[in-house]
């Protein structure tokens, strides 16, 4: 009886794992992502209306400012 290895199945069956692996990772970054941005929605929305104008902006801005956290809800673009 003899064994054949096929070296083509094999990197085939490596570079699947790895894709699935970098399919979860990117799943994992995005539910990370998601749960920080409903973090600070939540803490935003227990601020008073004054607190809220300490930062520039208004009840009707959270969820912009929640989802865009890279950008000023004024239009200045905030430095990574």
């Amino acid at each position: 009886m003899t064994t054949a290895f096929n070296a083509f199945e094999s990197r085939r069956t490596i570079v699947a794992v790895r894709l699935g692996f970098a399919v979860l990772a990117h799943c994992r970054d995005a539910f990370c992502e998601w749960r920080i941005r409903e973090k600070l929605r939540t803490r935003l929305d227990g601020l008073s209306e004054r607190e809220l104008l300490d930062f520039g902006i208004g009840r009707g801005e959270i969820d912009y400012v929640s989802s865009n956290r890279a950008s000023d809800p004024r239009g200045a673009v905030l430095p990574s």
